[in-house]
């Protein structure tokens, strides 16, 4: 029997860089909790993009933010992994230059850090994602905990991420294409994988009471921390994989597919009889 459901956000439950969870989803969580099944939404995205998508059902789930730097229950900090100082130095001056072509987003688990002037970038993160950020300087000036610096292309940031920042970094931080137009950085430890397994001990469920759906590298942890796994048709190779099956990527709704098919439909059809 499920238990619990996790699902990244962007690219498979809801088109990138939207703010807004279709109105069946927010119905299907409902339900899910009626039945005592915890839905988690796993994702890059700072806690507070977070709880606005999911704002309907926002105190009936639970959250991996920030790839899994940041985890989240009933309203309270469960976890933070802080990124070392000398990876944070070194990465922001390796991005720097990039400036224009590229923009940067430092988290802290009470939002971001923001040098950017580009104002189309500010508008993004605004009304876009809806993140909490702070506008400064210089972020090494900063004495907030950073867990996760990522860098933004518009359109694609790939060649950029694979050509230099990932093979900067790889052996030092867990670093990750998360979508198209993202490149995360965070401390070596983090992973969606970890951050799913350490909800699953903390609430005393077991793997194969978990579900887990997503579309990207950053969620190739996640698929082999669930006991049945889902890439969405749009996925890249190395997640569908790593995946037990396909569905239908965010344009079919394919989480809410899978959901209603294998948990909520199944169950009526079950008392019915």
């Amino acid at each position: 029997m499920i238990r619990l459901i996790a699902s990244d956000v962007d690219g498979t439950l809801i088109k990138d860089s939207t703010p807004d969870l279709y109105p069946e989803m927010a119905a299907a969580i409902r339900e899910l909790k009626k039945r005592g099944i915890l839905f988690c939404a796993a994702s890059g995205r700072q806690y507070e993009s977070l709880r606005n998508v999911f704002r309907e059902v926002a105190d009936d789930i639970a959250y991996i933010a920030e790839n899994g730097a940041l985890i989240c229950y009933q309203n309270k900090i469960i976890s933070v992994t802080p990124m070392k100082r000398e990876h944070i130095k070194g990465i922001m001056e390796m991005l720097r230059p990039h400036y224009g072509r590229c923009e940067a987003v430092v988290s802290t688990t009470r939002g971001s850090l923001i040098e950017s002037k580009n104002q189309e970038f500010l508008d993004l993160l605004t009304y876009g994602y809806h993140n909490a950020f702070r506008k400064v300087e210089d972020v090494l000036e900063e004495q907030e905990e950073i867990i996760k610096i990522a860098a933004c292309q518009r359109g694609s940031i790939r060649e950029l991420g694979e050509s230099l920042f990932i093979p900067s970094w790889k052996d030092r931080v867990k670093v990750c294409m998360a979508g198209e137009e993202w490149v995360d950085f965070m401390d070596k430890s983090v992973d969606k994988g970890v951050a799913l397994k350490f909800l699953q001990e903390t609430l005393g469920i077991k793997r194969e009471e978990t579900m887990a759906f997503g579309d990207n590298d950053n969620d190739i942890g996640m698929m082999y921390a669930a006991g049945e796994s889902y890439a969405v048709d749009t996925a890249t190779e190395d997640v569908k994989s790593a995946a037990g099956s396909i569905c239908p990527g965010w344009a079919g709704k394919g989480v809410y597919q899978i959901i209603d098919a294998k948990i909520l439909s199944q169950v009526l059809t079950v008392q019915e009889h």
